[in-house]
């Protein structure tokens, strides 16, 4: 499996360690029996005492090295299936760093969380076997035939003809096992899919009282992985009895023929005891290497699933020569600028012109689906444009070095996202190394300041999971600070002073106003209060700019502005 093989030759010393376990356990396993069937032979048959005391202190050392073997055997194949799983996440969770909101649709979160847990510990039980039963039951399986073979050849011929029947079982028990597990992975994206749309959606689902119908549709789905693991796990419970089944008709079918060649003198007591192992190390080494197989189309589908995140391209990626500095002018252009989604027909923005200069402050607004925020996220490179360019200071924003680009950018989303943490962490994840001197100073200009320092432990207080112990108002404003502290070149509000009172909302656009003088502001907002002394607001309907200028002009120009501010303003503030 390349995706195995590839991480495998990280762990060199430890594959060859593995091996030299293996040696050493087979040697034990095998070894034994020979000593005890000459014990029995030489020694208690002629009542030779020294000689079995020699034997028994050969097969004390033997039994030694077996055990050595055995616990260097688990002690390498838990490292290597361990460390290898420890890999495979990191390199998918590395890999989604760099995915854009396009990859994230296409697998879906939910699919993505199945694949690095769910799927990476399928791979590591699977690699664990191999390590610990494909390296080891090849020798087993050869030393064993030959000692087999060597010991007596008519009842050689008996494994002989059970080993095809094993090999066939196995075939078609994997056959069988294949879309069964394909159909149980899929059923547990399933199920993490409606647990994660319950857990951040608990409120709409007891609000619209669908308790019931959000239960059955778990219990559905649950239902439906259940059966496929049951299918599965009945089949995978198969060749273990059936196996010990051939195992005794095998061994009464010896002892009926045994029996015959011991009275004739042909075969030793001491030498059916070995062969008795001897059969039942080849035909139990066969059975698991066989069951194997049996885990391989599981595995494979697994390692597929996650082969299929490593090997995708993200579609917003580094250009092959980088710029990493501008002409430090501080200017944003949108020239000519249209995008659709990807799969999409229909243009989301189109023909979008306007241009930004330092200490500017532009607004956007217009209905909801206008495509406000989408023109922002153009600008970070969550998705790139479909035509035109857009160019922050003089350089396209594809030829900029990513992190370079979003270095430059400070953007506070319309849904405030806090991650598990102290307020300090959450406020320092704008810049790592601030000091205490500028989260405060971050805190007070974004409004933060108050309601922090009222809490038990102030900026060290925790936030919890999404930041669920803060209220709407409260997470927006530690989301605007984080922003603040960074002190970027273009501050991006996308609706980020809906949650706000209108006291609040005043005084932090007064505070912003003295912050931003050296940078570009970009504001989408719904309320016209909150960008009525923005130098360029831009009305936007169904994607195109329907009107451009200040809040004066646009009152006056704009059919669409003025249909916005009438709604929302009193006649004193719209008169002219």
């Amino acid at each position: 499996m390349k995706l195995i093989l590839q991480h495998l030759k990280n762990y060199k010393l430890y594959v060859f360690l593995n091996v030299l376990a293996v040696l050493g356990f087979a040697v034990a396993e095998l070894g034994i029996p020979t000593i005890v069937s000459r014990m029995i032979d030489r020694g208690i048959v002629l009542s030779d005492k020294y000689y079995i005391y020699k034997l028994g202190v050969i097969i004390l050392v033997v039994a030694i090295i077996g055990g050595i073997g055995n616990i260097l055997l688990a002690y390498c194949s838990s490292k290597i299936s361990t460390s290898i799983t420890r890999d495979i996440r990191n390199d998918i969770f590395k890999k989604a760093q760099e995915f854009s909101h396009t990859e994230y649709n296409k697998f879906g979160v939910s699919s993505m969380i199945t694949r690095t847990t769910n799927d990476a510990f399928i791979l590591m039980q699977f690699i664990n076997v191999i390590l610990r039963t494909a390296l080891l039951t090849p020798v087993m399986i050869v030393i064993s035939v030959v000692m087999v073979i060597k010991t007596n050849v008519t009842l050689s011929m008996i494994i002989g003809a059970f080993i095809p029947i094993i090999c066939l079982g196995v075939f078609i028990i994997a056959k069988i096992s294949e879309p069964i597990s394909t159909k149980q992975q899929s059923g547990m994206d399933k199920i993490n899919k409606i647990i994660r749309e319950n857990l951040t959606g608990v409120r709409v689902i007891r609000a619209f009282r669908k308790d019931k119908y959000e239960s059955e549709r778990f219990s559905k789905a649950n239902k439906d992985y259940a059966y496929n693991s049951k299918k599965l796990f009945k089949l995978m419970a198969v060749p273990q009895p059936a196996f010990f089944f051939l195992l005794n008709v095998g061994l009464v079918i010896v002892f009926i023929l045994s029996s015959k060649m011991v009275d004739q003198g042909v075969l030793q007591i001491g030498s059916l005891v070995a062969f008795q192992e001897y059969m039942f190390h080849a035909m139990f080494s066969i059975m698991l290497f066989c069951l194997v197989f049996v885990m391989y189309p599981r595995a494979s589908i697994s390692a597929r699933r996650i082969q299929e995140i490593l090997d995708e391209e993200p579609s917003i990626k580094n250009p092959e020569n980088p710029v990493f500095n501008g002409d430090e002018s501080v200017t944003l252009e949108f020239d000519d600028v249209s995008f659709k989604y990807p799969g999409s027909q229909a243009p989301v923005l189109e023909n979008i012109s306007f241009k930004a200069k330092k200490g500017d402050v532009v607004a956007f607004i217009g209905s909801t689906g206008s495509g406000k925020s989408t023109l922002v996220n153009l600008i970070p490179r969550a998705y790139d444009v479909s035509s035109g360019s857009i160019k922050i200071d003089g350089v396209d924003v594809r030829q900029y070095d990513l992190r370079t680009l979003r270095k430059k950018i400070g953007f506070i989303p319309q849904k405030a996202v806090l991650f598990s943490g102290s307020i300090s962490e959450n406020i320092k994840y704008g810049k790592h190394d601030a000091n205490q001197s500028e989260i405060e100073a971050s805190a007070r200009i974004a409004q933060a300041y108050d309601f922090i320092v009222d809490k038990p432990e102030q900026f060290e207080d925790k936030v919890e999971e999404s930041g669920s112990n803060l209220s709407g108002g409260q997470k927006q404003r530690v989301s605007i600070s984080r922003a603040v502290i960074r002190k970027p070149d273009i501050y991006i509000f996308d609706d980020s002073f809906s949650a706000l009172d209108f006291k609040t909302d005043a005084e932090l656009r007064k505070r912003l106003k003295s912050e931003t003088t050296e940078a570009i502001t970009l504001i989408v907002a719904q309320r016209v209060s909150s960008i009525m002394d923005a130098n360029q607001i831009i009305v936007l309907d169904e994607g195109k700019i329907v009107g451009m200028g200040t809040h004066d002009q646009l009152l006056k120009e704009s059919t669409v502005y003025y249909e916005i501010a009438s709604s929302q303003l009193s006649k004193e503030e719209l008169a002219i």
